[in-house]
């Protein structure tokens, strides 16, 4: 990856590509592998004063501070307009209301709501509004208010929003298969499905084959927003990848908020400058690291590693964590390389006892890599304890130890079946696949990091994976075995679900069991919806860190999503978008 100076052409490529002109700103007063690849108005988080105290390393002609001043003007007007639509709405009901709501998906579809968040909390506390719209508005009202009012975890009920537009067989009516903007909302709420859900699934099969059929006869700018939600479900896709496409939609219609779209071009823009720097971090300590040059044959993939985290974990105040569980993200990577293509069994037994030590010494006999491995792995998680000892006054280092122990755990299983010549049962193979997807060992990490209950019975959570952390390592255990890609380098090392579910089934055809890991991948996807949006009871954890569940669960079709020339088209997009 180039260095920082090589984004000297920033204030013009760059801005260009964000559609943000150099002079405004300027002006303005205001492989498969078993691892994890597998406020109020005008306030500027920490991580973006960070980044204002690194603007010597930025092109001499780029002022951070007059964009920062720009983004906290723009936030004033954008949050006026706020307040004058609830206004409005407290006045007129519900025309003012759906206005409102409007606003409101807008600016969550920009990842610019969280600058809102108590008048984005007002407006999905109006349980009242919210309820005439869902049961009182068209199709597009209705949708919508339907996917608010799931999001914010309020009980919704499918059959009682979306029955009103359906026949006597329970059929959607086909007088609304012309009603493009109410479709694309039909479809966003689809992939929402918390299971037995049987109106959504037919929402899902109408305004698909609704969508298909108008393409080809909708102006240029809507058919490319409509091809992009069908290939990209709103609820399945990054959050960050979407808001530019959704950007671009709304300039082209005939109202627009000006305020808005340049708020967000705005903060897309400190926040790739963000990217940048932290990605910059971690590329030096890397190679401070040295471990790219002692174990030649692990993978090198630092921007790979990030995307995880930078993908994972939004918000400037958390750049720091992005920083350092990037690291967990890469021993996941390394140690698995390591289990796959150095160590024997008998060193990686050594190494998985080392591991459950946590000693130093303990290390001693192993063979270099390992021992180098080890002593990084060692100093990186204790930095972490200690980071979070002092910010949340605990330190979670023995937690820590047992999912490092764990996943050396998982990692052994395997390396005991291959060696053996043992076929596990297809089950056995995808509950360990959980842990040697590296997900519940990060996800361990974030629960500390973000300070989330830090009473919690962590020793339990680590025993016994809950469904918010269980899920995303599933399907991504899942994608990554439907065999999209071929490595090479590990052909054969270790089998697949759907290898081992063919045993199982030897009468199935390959394209039978990839359905029957499609159908599996739905399933644990409802089940994520029903951990993150159940309104029958009290979350479980934190927004934040269920937040980054999903964000995880998103990530990976975008990183397995290979094209039939296996190459990742939206994983190059994205990268290029939010880090170039």
């Amino acid at each position: 990856m180039a260095s920082w100076h090589a984004f000297s052409s920033f204030s013009s490529l760059h801005l260009e590509l964000l559609q943000l002109p150099a002079a405004a700103v300027a002006a303005s007063p205001a492989s498969r592998s078993r691892g994890l690849r597998r406020r109020r108005a005008g306030a500027i988080y920490p991580g973006r004063q960070e980044l204002a105290s690194h603007s010597s390393m930025l092109p001499a002609d780029f002022d951070i501070q007059v964009l920062m001043e720009r983004h906290e003007g723009l936030t004033n007007d954008v949050q006026e307009m706020l307040q004058r639509q609830r206004q409005r709405h407290q006045k007129t009901a519900s025309g003012g209301g759906r206005e409102w709501m409007a606003t409101v998906d807008h600016l969550k579809r920009l990842c610019i709501g969280h600058y809102f968040q108590d008048e984005v909390d007002s407006a999905m506390n109006a349980s009242c509004l919210l309820e005439e719209l869902a049961h009182g508005g068209d199709l597009q009202v209705a949708t919508l208010a339907f996917r608010l009012k799931r999001e914010a975890g309020h009980h919704v009920s499918a059959d009682e929003i979306l029955g009103r537009f359906t026949d006597d067989n329970g059929d959607f009516r086909l007088d609304y298969s012309k009603d493009i903007r109410g479709l694309l909302n039909l479809q966003d709420i689809s992939h929402m499905n918390m299971g037995e859900e049987a109106l959504l699934c037919k929402a899902k099969e109408f305004s698909s084959r609704s969508l298909e059929s108008a393409i080809n006869n909708l102006e240029p700018n809507l058919a490319r927003y409509v091809r992009q939600s069908l290939d990209h479900p709103y609820h399945l896709s990054l959050m960050q990848y979407k808001a530019r496409h959704h950007l671009s939609y709304l300039q082209t219609l005939p109202i627009r908020c000006t305020a808005m779209e340049e708020l967000a071009l705005a903060d897309f823009q400190l926040n790739k400058l963000l990217h940048q720097m932290e990605i910059q971090e971690i590329k030096r300590w890397w190679m401070d690291l040295g471990l790219a040059q002692e174990i030649p044959v692990a993978r090198n993939q630092v921007q790979k590693w990030y995307v995880w985290m930078m993908t994972a974990i939004q918000g400037a105040s958390l750049s720091r964590c992005r920083i350092e569980l990037t690291k967990i993200v890469s021993f996941v990577y390394i140690v698995d390389d390591i289990f796959d293509l150095v160590g024997t069994q008998e060193e990686l037994s050594c190494f998985t006892q080392a591991i459950r030590m946590w000693d130093l010494a303990a290390a001693d006999s192993l063979p270099s890599c390992m021992r180098s491995c080890y002593r990084a792995l060692h100093t990186v998680t204790n930095d972490i304890a200690d980071m979070v000892e002092r910010e949340h006054g605990v330190n979670p280092i023995n937690h820590l130890k047992k999912s490092w122990a764990m996943l050396f755990d998982g990692f052994m299983t395997e390396t005991k079946w291959l060696s053996a010549g043992h076929v596990p049962a297809s089950e056995d193979y995808l509950r360990n696949g959980v842990v040697t997807s590296g997900v519940p060992l990060v996800f361990v990490h974030l629960l500390f990091v973000l300070g989330d209950d830090v009473g919690k019975d962590a020793a339990c959570f680590i025993d016994n994976i809950p469904p918010i952390i269980s899920c995303p390592a599933k399907i991504l255990r899942l994608w990554d075995d439907l065999g999209s890609a071929k490595d090479e380098a590990q052909e054969g090392l270790d089998g697949s679900y759907k290898e081992l579910y063919l045993k199982e089934n030897p009468g199935l055809a390959a394209g039978e069991a990839e359905e029957h890991m499609r159908r599996l991948i739905t399933s644990e996807w409802e089940q994520l919806n029903r951990e993150c949006f159940s309104g029958s009871r009290r979350p479980a954890f934190s927004a934040g860190f269920t937040q980054a569940a999903l964000n995880a669960a998103r990530m990976v079709g975008v990183m397995y999503g290979y094209d039939g020339e296996e190459r990742l088209p939206v994983l190059d997009d994205y990268i290029r978008i939010l880090l170039f």
